[in-house]
This record gives structure tokens, sequence and C-alpha cells, in this order.
């Protein structure tokens, strides 16, 4: 079975002032769209049996940049619901909850469309996507490839290492980065973090 690759799409306007970016489509910066296009030479040098891409469109941009613009749209992929939290920065958050840390003390509530979500159910997004990154890995020859966002893909590396949906704090993810999540002895473990090309 194959490796599963994992892209964070590249900065934004809102990556790079730390503001929560979950619903709003805010798009690639020049520089994110290059951070992607530097990642294509490391996502071509391995056999692709499948891509997912997120439906928003800085997750859909950074897949056709890094070379997978066949990526299947998987809204599983789309970046935790902040609710009431979107577009507010830590900082900002923590002038009113001191100490507030989104894995360990969630969002305040949003609009109907976008009320927000625990870690817990975005766990449950992560653990329908792995299902289906698996039933993939099974069915093709090579790695499986994964373009979406940052808290979203910490989650989902916790839980494929049988963690809880909140320890994906422990994985921090730069923008415009690939990780590497194989097995070694039958057992998932993470192959590379926070991979760049060489300068």
């Amino acid at each position: 079975m194959g490796d599963l690759f994992l892209v964070r799409h590249g900065e934004t306007e809102w990556s790079r002032s730390g503001r929560h970016t979950g619903s709003t489509d805010v798009p690639l910066t020049g520089h994110g769209r290059e951070e992607a296009r530097r990642l294509k030479p490391l996502i071509c040098s391995h056999r692709v049996g499948a891509a997912f891409v997120s439906p928003l469109h800085r997750a859909r941009e950074t897949a056709r940049l890094i070379g997978v613009p066949y990526a299947r749209v998987d809204s599983d992929l789309r970046e935790w619901d902040y609710g009431g939290y979107e577009g507010v920065t830590t900082v900002e958050i923590q002038r009113t909850r001191p100490g507030w840390f989104l894995f360990t003390d969630g969002v305040a509530p949003g609009p109907p469309d976008h009320p927000g979500e625990t870690a817990e159910q975005v766990g449950e997004r992560a653990d329908r996507m792995l299902a289906k990154a698996d039933a993939a890995l099974a069915n093709t020859e090579g790695a499986v490839v994964l373009v979406a966002h940052g808290h979203f893909l910490r989650v989902l590396t916790a839980r494929r290492l049988g963690l809880p949906p909140e320890q994906g704090a422990l994985f921090q993810l730069a923008t415009g980065t690939v990780c590497r999540l194989g097995t070694e002895h039958g057992r998932p473990v993470v192959a590379g973090w926070n991979i760049r090309p060489a300068d």
C-alpha cells in the first residue's frame, strides 16, 4: 500500500495575518502560488494513484499548481468551521478568552450556515476522509494526495495515528508544504513533515 501525502494550500492574506479561515474563500497570494508551484517536483517524483481536494478555491488552485488538477473535490476536506471566530485572530480571541486554544476550547457559535464545529466533529470528517483514502490506496498503485487546510490536516494526522482529534495540536503545519504519512511494521507513522524543496 502506498503513502498518504498531505498538502496544505499556499499562503493567503488571511493565513499570513493569522485570521481563522474556514469557509471564507480567500485566494492565494502571489507568494502562495509560488509556494504551491515549488511543490510540483516533490509530488511528481512519486507515482500518484489518486488525489482529493477541498472544494475551496485556495486548495483547488494549489492542487492544479502542484500537478494534480484531476483531484476529486471532496467536502470532507474542507477546513474546520470556526463559527463566530471566522476571520478572527487568536490574539483577538484571547482578549476576551485569555488562554483560549482552538483544539481544547472550541469556537463561538456562528450563523446558521456556519455554526462552528467541535474537534470531535472535525475528527469524524477526518475519519471519513481516511476511509476514502484507504479505499483508494487499496485499489490503485502509488500514493494518495490530499490537498486541504492546516487545522483539518492536523486533525486528520492525529486520527491516522490513532490519537484523539484534539491531539492535532501537536502537528504544526505551514502553508505550501507536503507531509507524508506512511507505515512501519504495519503501523501508521509520520514519514515526513512540513517538507519544502531545498532552496
